[in-house]
């Protein structure tokens, strides 16, 4: 499971508004003043997450107040599995469509190469939209929102 520690902004009556600070893994390296990465990182100030997520059912509603930390969840399952569909789809498009680009070409069904690579960035592309179908709207969307999972103590 991915954790990570959010603060409660406002609470309504069937949602919970939180907020989380975006890390940046470059922050770290020994390497951050030469890389390139890390002079993006450096120039990009950090900035907060702002999440509505679902009030969660296995918490009283008078225990989780403004203020308060939490941890939300993902299972670590489904995001590497979503990030395998992420990367892998469209290049397997691409790959599939310039494959069969190439063969209509080398039977004459193309006049020149340009329609074949055409063809393979259609098959990206094509990739690239079943990939972001799946990710809001396949059977693995629900299962990449965060959850509440605990809370951590109050602010106050």
């Amino acid at each position: 499971m991915i954790e990570e520690i959010a603060t409660v902004t406002a609470i309504n009556e069937r949602t919970v508004t939180v907020t989380s600070q975006i890390k940046s893994s470059c922050s770290g390296c020994a390497q951050v003043d030469s890389c390139g990465s890390g002079q993006i990182a450096k120039a990009i100030p950090q900035r907060q997450l702002i999440l509505t997520l679902p009030y969660p059912k296995e918490i009283d509603s008078n225990t989780l107040n403004v203020g308060d930390c939490i941890i939300l969840g993902l299972p670590e399952n489904d995001v590497l599995a979503s990030a395998g569909q992420v990367y892998l789809l469209p290049l397997s498009g691409l790959i599939a469509f310039s494959a069969f680009g190439q063969w209509l070409l080398n039977q004459h069904f193309f006049i020149h190469e340009l329609f074949a690579l055409a063809f393979g960035l259609l098959g990206g592309f094509l990739g690239y939209r079943l990939a972001k179908y799946r990710q809001k709207k396949g059977r693995r969307a629900l299962k990449l929102q965060p959850k509440i999972l605990r809370t951590l103590s109050a602010s106050k």
